[in-house]
């Protein structure tokens, strides 16, 4: 008796494991909230077409407050397993850069924005509960 539940319990135990190695890992997506911590500006960040969006959903400073719906990203393409590569517009500015968004964790966002490729700048943003 002791032996049949040892083995039934060793076959559960594999198959298992056959599952859980055969189904495709979930990989990290950016989409949500999140707050740039130097100006405490929030962006939402969303699908669209196939693709990563962004725009402004909140501002700290009320001067800013003609930012918010400002769409600063659009058509990001996934270049990699967590990172996205597109057109960046600065809000306050009105330039548009290269953008690289890279998801550091679940609740870590590296926004970079570039100017011909060397001249990078970049800022990691929290997740909003």
């Amino acid at each position: 008796m002791r032996s049949a539940i040892k083995t039934l319990l060793a076959a559960t135990i594999a198959t298992t494991a056959c599952i859980a190695f055969a189904l495709p890992a979930s990989a990290a997506e950016p989409y949500g909230t999140w707050v740039r911590p130097s100006t405490g500006t929030q962006v939402q960040f969303y699908a669209c077409g196939g693709k990563l969006c962004a725009k402004v959903v909140s501002v700290k400073d009320e001067a800013r407050k003609k930012e918010v719906g400002t769409v600063i990203m659009k058509g990001a393409a996934k270049t990699g397993d967590s990172t996205w590569e597109g057109d960046l517009l600065d809000a306050e500015s009105g330039k548009v850069y290269s953008g690289v968004v890279t998801l550091e964790s679940a609740s870590a966002l590296n926004l970079k924005g570039c100017v011909m490729a060397m001249l990078c700048k970049g800022e990691t943003w929290s997740r909003v509960k």
